[in-house]
């Protein structure tokens, strides 16, 4: 086995994990968690500073097992429930008790969020009060990052951020790369991959069977029903990921296989395969081969763009999900660099105004371009590279939805998060 296909591998266990809820949130339940730990008695008082982003996607979505939405109820379950061994699914053990005492402790004032001075994208801190002891925890840049444990302001843990610049200069991904992975890689080493399909398969099924924020899936099903959409395969794709999306978004106490942070994200580069892998009766190992060309494509675009941004990152995942499709109809290499420009030059500029129950919509919005991308490409279609951002070079072309999603939409994150927090 090549040598650098250890390191794919060792990124996707490291970006494809299972999350209990929003990863914004529930970085903050994590902080919480950690701090309280630390205190070593409940708190009675919780103050929680986080960067804009972070405020913007944890607004108003949905906080698993407490019926509420917001970074405040997060940090309160977090603290007095959370567990920070579990990482993104620190509240899997919540109590009806629990939430009720840190329901209590927000209708009595007693935890606060703040907007943080800091110029990172991802931050948050939390700080946990009893009598006159304190506790913090700080996670930076990943959301189970802790770069720094205190308390009474005596630093007990702490571990410096890695250089970024560094760390981009050693990038081991390209299209090329990832391809060659997923097409020649040995199956027993990438059949963990179908957990992805299985968690993801099962909150996608609870979201057609339930009544999950705006009800997209649901209403697709119903839609089919009644005659309004054809039940092919490119409406099973995007009613099955919706319908996930809907039921993440909403709260539900079921973890999601997340991709580079995001929940929705590993729902986007998992559902869309797994419908064709369905569809089109393929092989578990077809199927798996499909998911980490998803999986890998979506986390290489991830890592030109960075954990937050105000570009939407389904946009990424369901490139992701359109270039495993590729690989399930039996396209090439080629068809596969035909689908990113098609998503690329389609639907490259749709914002990210926080997490919430209308991702769902946005969802269903890129895995529906996602298809049509590959079906395009299977039929030798593709953007030309003189069009808009998009380049004939496919390592330049994604570099382009990075630049655009960060230094260009710089000033967009501001005005978005404006908008949200005066309202």
């Amino acid at each position: 086995m090549k040598k650098e296909w250890n390191e794919f591998i060792a990124i996707l266990n490291r970006e494809v994990v299972p999350a209990l809820g929003c990863t914004e949130p529930i970085t903050v339940s994590l902080a919480a968690a950690k701090a309280a730990e630390e205190l070593g008695v409940k708190p009675d008082r919780i103050l929680v500073q986080v960067s804009g982003n972070l405020l913007k996607n944890g607004m108003g979505v949905g906080v698993p097992g407490t019926g509420m939405a917001g970074l405040g109820i997060a940090a309160a379950v977090g603290a007095l429930g959370g567990k920070s061994s579990l990482a993104l699914e620190v509240l899997r053990d919540l109590t009806d008790d629990v939430v009720a005492e840190a329901k209590q402790l927000l209708t009595a004032g007693k935890v606060s969020v703040e907007l943080a001075d800091t110029d990172e994208l991802l931050f948050a801190q939390a700080s946990v009060f009893s009598d006159d002891n304190v506790a913090t925890c700080t996670i930076q840049r990943q959301h189970t990052f802790i770069t720094e444990v205190t308390a009474n302001n005596e630093i007990k843990f702490t571990q410096p951020l890695d250089d970024e610049e560094n760390a981009a200069g050693s990038w081991p991904l390209s299209m090329a790369k990832i391809h060659d992975f997923a097409m020649n890689v040995p199956f027993d080493k990438i059949n963990f991959i179908l957990e992805a399909a299985r968690l993801n398969e099962a909150i996608a099924n609870e979201g057609l069977e339930h009544e999950f924020g705006l009800k997209v899936g649901r209403s697709m099903d119903q839609d089919i029903a009644l005659g309004l959409r054809s039940d092919d395969i490119t409406s099973f794709a995007t009613r099955l990921a919706a319908a996930a999306s809907d039921a993440r978004m909403d709260g539900i106490m079921q973890p999601v296989m997340s991709n580079s942070g995001s929940g929705n994200q590993g729902i986007t580069a998992t559902i869309p395969v797994l419908a064709f892998a369905r569809r089109l009766e393929k092989t578990e190992e077809e199927m798996a081969r499909a998911l980490i060309m998803s999986h890998l494509t979506a986390i290489h675009l991830k890592h030109h763009l960075g954990r937050l941004s105000a570009l939407c990152g389904a946009i990424l995942a369901a490139t992701g999900s359109g270039c495993g499709i590729v690989m399930l109809l039996g396209g090439s290499f080629e068809d596969i660099e035909r689908t990113i420009k098609n998503m690329v030059g389609s639907v490259s500029g749709m914002i990210c105004d926080g997490a919430k129950t209308s991702c769902a919509l946005k969802v269903a919005s890129c895995v529906e371009a996602a298809i049509s991308s590959a079906l395009l490409a299977m039929k030798g279609v593709s953007v030309p590279g003189s069009d808009g951002i998009v380049d004939d070079d496919i390592e330049l072309c994604i570099h382009n939805l990075g630049r655009l999603g960060t230094a260009g939409m710089a000033e967009t994150d501001k005005i978005i998060l404006d908008i949200m927090v005066n309202k």
